[in-house]
């Protein structure tokens, strides 16, 4: 049974939560699912600065539910707001349950990139 839908922005990431990534109580670590959702909004600004891009700011980081191993973890991602060079993406995750197959929202952030160039400097980039 589905406690709500995700997202309709296109899914940007998907894994499944396996034993290694646990931290000593037993859950999911919150820096995986953290770096999961960085190479979920890495890819969109990527896409959208036509180039490389990296993480300058995480706002709004909320844990709402913990993850489990055997989890399938899905990166829903879309822009929220750009600039010249930096752009903030919404980032949330959300899991599908192996047993029961219900989907729960786990975590949502905030993520701002900043497009560079190849000696890693600020750069402009067109918006879409």
């Amino acid at each position: 049974m589905t406690e709500t839908l995700p997202p309709l922005e296109q899914l940007t990431l998907r894994m499944i939560a396996m034993p290694r990534d646990t931290n000593p109580g037993g859950d999911i670590f919150g820096g995986w699912l953290i770096s999961l959702m960085d190479l979920a909004g890495g890819t969109v600004a990527i896409h959208h600065s036509n180039g490389r891009v990296v993480l300058a700011a995480i706002d709004r980081m909320s844990f709402l539910r913990p993850v489990f191993v055997g989890d399938e973890v899905s990166c829903y991602a879309h822009i929220i707001k750009t600039g010249t060079t930096s752009m903030q993406v919404s980032v949330e995750a959300w899991v599908r349950r192996p047993k029961d197959g219900d989907t729960h929202k786990v975590t949502e952030g905030h993520f701002t990139f900043v497009a560079i160039d190849d000696v890693r400097k600020p750069r402009k980039f067109q918006k879409h």
